[in-house]
Parts: C-alpha cells; sequence; structure tokens
C-alpha cells in the first residue's frame, strides 16, 4: 500500500535495484579502458602505420583513460576509492551514528540491520562526493594552493555529502525503515530543503576536517618525499603503505580538532529520532548538551568516528593515486 501511494518519479529515480550494480558497472569500465593501453593511435594514416612497421617505430599507446582530460583522471579515481571505503565501514558508521543520538539508542535499540540499512544507496553518494572534493582539489591546487583548494573542494562536496548524511542517519536510528521511504516521506515533508537538514553544523564540520585532511597529507607527502630522496635520490613517488598511513594520521588529526561539531551535526539531523524538545539552532544545541550532559558529551562516539574516519581515508588515499596512476 505504500509504495503504491509513493511518487512515480521518486520510485524510478530511487529504486534501489540498480544500485549495487554501481561498482560491477566502474569495473567493467575499466575493463573496457584498459583494453585501450596497447591500440594504436587511429589518427595514423595506413601509410604511416606501414613505415612505422617497417622501421620499427613503437606505435603510440593510448592511456587507459581514453580520451578523457587528465583532471577527469582524479575525479574518477577519486569518487571510486570513496565510495569503495565508505561502503566498507559503513557498519562502524553506524555505530558513531547511535553513540551521539540525543536519547542514547544503542544496537539493541535499532536491530543489528541498522548497521547495513542502506549501505548500498547512501554509499553510492560517496562516488560523487570524492568526485567533487578530489577533481575540484585537483584543479585548483595548482593556481591558489593546497590551502584554498580543500577549501573549495569540502563546500562542493557539500551538495552530495550533506542530503547522504540526513538519508543515512534517519535511516540507522530508525526514523525510517529503508531508503524508498526515507526519500519520499523527506521529499513530502520539507522537499528539496528537507534533505539539507543541519547543512550549516555539517559544512562547519567538513570545510575545517577537509582542509586540515589534504593539507596534513600535502605536508606529510612532501616530508616524507624530501627524506627519501635524501637517502635514494632515485625515489620519485609514495609507497601504498605510506598513502595508506598518511591517511590515517591526517584523519586522526582532523577529527581531534572537529569532534564536537560532528556531534552537534549528527543531534541537529536526527532529532525526528528524539522524544525531547527540538533544538532551534546549532548554538542552542551546543549550548544544551554542555548545559545538561556536560561538554565531555561534545566528544561522544569519537573512538567509533576515528575508527571509521581514519579507515575511511587511508583507503581512500591509499587507492586514490593506484587508480590515478592506472588510467594515466
Amino acid at each position: 500500500h505504500d509504495a503504491a501511494l509513493q511518487p512515480a518519479s521518486t520510485m524510478g529515480i530511487f529504486g534501489s535495484s540498480w544500485l549495487p550494480l554501481v561498482p560491477l558497472l566502474l569495473h567493467l569500465l575499466f575493463t573496457v579502458l584498459s583494453k585501450n593501453c596497447q591500440a594504436i593511435d587511429p589518427s595514423l594514416s595506413s601509410r604511416a602505420r606501414h613505415d612505422a612497421s617497417k622501421t620499427a617505430v613503437q606505435p603510440t599507446l593510448i592511456p587507459r583513460g581514453g580520451a578523457l582530460p587528465s583532471w577527469s583522471h582524479k575525479v574518477i579515481a577519486g569518487g571510486t576509492s570513496r565510495a569503495l571505503a565508505q561502503s566498507l565501514l559503513y557498519p562502524v558508521d553506524a555505530l558513531r551514528t547511535l553513540a551521539q543520538t540525543r536519547d542514547g539508542r544503542t544496537l539493541a535499540d535499532v536491530g543489528g540491520k541498522a548497521l547495513l540499512r542502506g549501505c548500498a544507496q547512501t554509499s553510492s553518494f560517496a562516488l560523487f562526493t570524492g568526485a567533487f572534493q578530489f577533481g575540484i582539489f585537483g584543479m585548483v591546487t595548482p593556481t591558489y594552493g593546497p590551502l584554498v583548494a580543500s577549501a573549495c573542494g569540502a563546500a562542493g562536496s557539500c551538495l552530495v555529502s550533506v542530503p547522504q548524511e540526513v538519508i543515512k542517519q534517519r535511516l540507522v536510528t530508525g526514523v525510517y525503515s529503508s531508503f524508498r521511504e526515507a526519500v519520499s516521506k523527506i521529499w513530502q515533508a520539507d522537499g528539496v530543503l528537507g534533505f539539507y537538514s543541519g547543512w550549516k553544523p555539517t559544512m562547519s564540520r567538513n570545510v575545517p576536517f577537509v582542509v586540515t585532511t589534504f593539507t596534513s597529507r600535502d605536508m606529510l607527502t612532501s616530508r616524507i618525499l624530501m627524506y627519501k630522496q635524501q637517502k635514494d635520490k632515485e625515489v620519485l613517488a609514495l609507497t601504498p603503505m605510506e598513502n595508506i598511513g598518511i591517511g590515517i594520521t591526517s584523519a586522526l588529526i582532523a577529527g581531534l580538532m572537529t569532534q564536537p561539531i560532528d556531534v552537534i551535526k549528527t543531534r541537529m539531523m536526527t532529532q525526528a529520532a528524539s522524544k525531547a524538545m527540538p533544538y532551534t539552532s546549532a548554538l542552542d544545541c551546543a549550548t544544551s548538551i554542555v548545559r545538561t550532559e556536560g561538554w565531555r558529551k561534545l566528544y561522544s562516539g569519537f573512538g567509533q568516528r576515528s575508527i571509521y574516519m581514519c579507515g575511511l581515508w587511508g583507503i581512500t588515499f591509499g587507492l586514490e593515486p593506484l587508480m590515478t596512476s592506472y588510467l594515466d
């Protein structure tokens, strides 16, 4: 009966059947593109190819990324690595959300299925979150430096990450039982703005977090490469394990700085799950927590979030250079 009441557009666009196929489609895409690695440039004439074969000239190789511009490789690699990392760590993030709720919900209250509820659908949003972050960072850094570039990437990615967080956290806390119901009910109640509930604390957390993470990565990468080149002048790149270590360290530093904002953001987004008087603003939320629960509550869920964020950025920073190099 509920499904019959769903708007046709919602049923068509947000049907979950196609979403699990996203990783498979990406794998097929990379497989097809990789076949171009040994292809001869089609712009060569038949006579030129004949001459080349006679003189044993090596054929012109087309990169695995095909005719795509170089900046798009960062977009594809960043988006794919972020989506993969987020889907793997979704249960940990669900536990972090529960630890930060106003009424102290536990896994026993919402059931074990909450750890994976909406995982495939909301993790697919991360394709675009990562694409925005790495794409903007890559394009802006040469002109304005990593600090401005990371801030722009964080702000741009909020167009996707805020709706993702709203839907994900309401699914985890049991406000809605399915992704389809969440999208339909939010749309019917508040329209587009409903998907951006709590956008101010989310941006207040995301921008400093991403700025700290990306600038820390840039600084650590430079220092490690400088140290390695002093010992071996032929070293030009970091190993995957070094990139993972940089991601973990950068995320831990950023997490310490932004944990209180993350708690406020979660409280604002999950108010519908609580019977308490709603907060009127992010400032009201912060002062109310300190006044009634103590300042330590602003660091609730820090352990779960640290595991999630260190794993997320460790995997992302470990995979992104590999995928970019593969496409190049």
